[in-house]
Order: structure tokens, then sequence, then C-alpha cells
């Protein structure tokens, strides 16, 4: 390769490569083989093995697939190897930039992604910027994970107003709550309840003030976005 055809072996970049597919592993074995910067020092095929051998080679870089025994084994591996060995840098290996697991792998550690099907000039490129200690967000994997990041700062907020709504209810609220969510009508919960039906609707007047909705409807729904209906399963003090 070009301005690297006197890189001496104690300069070379080392590498793990994991992936459960032997041809894809062998094939990015080649890649990196072939050039002169590059020296892959341990294959793996699940991410056990990429973090027992990171452990054991100490290599620059894990190039780590993300599913292998399962569909988070790339992503715990690659959290594993951050915890431990944080000087070993990883890249994950995907179809395609639109990974659904992308977030998680940025997350666990991973400084960047290779497309299985990318040239083997954009491969080695990512290579070496990550070795380089350049941390690479793409706009694509960026306007991604700022998605995530949004959808999970309004989830927390919106989780955190229904729970903080759910310890002020009463018992007696909590059971309207579970009745109105089984399908029960106000007449229906009045008479299970031994009570007056204004009672049923009193109650529901104060659960629509401490959820600061108008329908009991955008309650239940509420409870089941969040799914924080097995809370209501457990006894409310």
């Amino acid at each position: 390769m070009k301005g690297t055809e006197h890189v001496s072996m104690n300069d070379k970049i080392e590498i793990v490569v994991a992936d459960d597919n032997d041809e894809i592993r062998n094939y990015f074995v080649k890649v990196f083989s072939r050039s002169s910067d590059i020296k892959v020092v341990g294959e793996a095929k699940n991410g056990r093995e990429a973090t027992t051998l990171a452990c054991e080679k100490k290599p620059n870089i894990v190039v780590m697939d993300i599913e292998m025994d399962n569909q988070y084994d790339g992503i715990h591996a690659i959290r594993d190897i951050k915890e431990s060995m944080p000087d070993i840098k990883s890249i994950v290996l995907t179809i395609h930039h639109e990974d659904e697991y992308l977030f998680q792998a940025y997350m666990a550690g991973a400084m960047d992604y290779i497309i299985k099907t990318a040239s083997v000039e954009s491969i080695l490129k990512s290579i070496r910027l990550v070795h380089q200690n350049k941390f690479n967000i793409r706009p694509e994997a960026a306007e991604r994970i700022l998605s995530e990041l949004r959808w999970l700062q309004s989830e927390r907020v919106s989780l955190l107003f229904t729970l903080n709504a759910v310890t002020k209810l009463t018992n007696s609220e909590l059971e309207v709550i579970k009745a109105i969510y089984r399908g029960g009508t106000y007449s229906e919960i009045a008479n299970e309840r031994h009570v007056e039906r204004g009672t049923i609707k009193t109650h529901v007047n104060r659960i629509l003030k401490k959820f600061e909705v108008s329908r009991m409807s955008e309650v239940i729904r509420l409870f089941e976005d969040l799914n924080v209906y097995e809370k209501l399963d457990s006894p409310h003090d």
C-alpha cells in the first residue's frame, strides 16, 4: 500500500477479527494481511473468544461482528473489552449503516463501523483512523444516534413523570385504573367495589388531575407505551 512500504513489524497495527461466518472472517483476514501496515494476530467466532484473544494478544483493534452467539454478542464483548482493556479499540462489522444495533455498539465503546461489502480502501481507512484515535461518527450514524438519544430522553421524562404520578395514587385509585384497563365500566367497577357510581367518577377525576390528562384512555395508553402495567400487579403502599 502507498505510504506503508517501510513499516516495521513493531509498527504494524495488530488486529483481532471476530465473525461467526467463516467466509466473511477469512475475507477480512486476507484484506488486512495484504496491507503492509496491518497484522492479524487472532481470529474469533464469538464474543467470548474475541474477549479472550484481546486479553491474550493485546491487539490495537478488535474488528467485531455484532450478531454471533446471540444478537448482542458483539456488543457485550465490545463493552467487556472497553471496561477491562480500555487501550484496545473496537470497530463494528455490519451489513449496512442502518443497522439497528449501531447505537448500542457506539454506547458500548465502538469507535467506528465497517460495512461488510465496503471497498478495501474504505475498510483500511477506517482501521487507520481508529488506530490514530480519530473517533469517527459518520453523518448517517450520527443522525441515528441523535434520534436514539432524543427518544431515550423523551421516554425518560415520560417515565419519570408517570412513576411520580403513580406514587401519588391512593389504593382505591390504583384499583380503579386496573379495573378500567381490564375493560370494566364505571357501573361494573362500582358494583364490584360496593360503592356508588359517583364515587368511581370522583376517583377518575382525581386520577386525571394527577396525570394531567383529560381522558382515562390517555392514562391507559401512557401505561401501555411505557410498559409499567407490571407495577400495577404489585401491592401499592
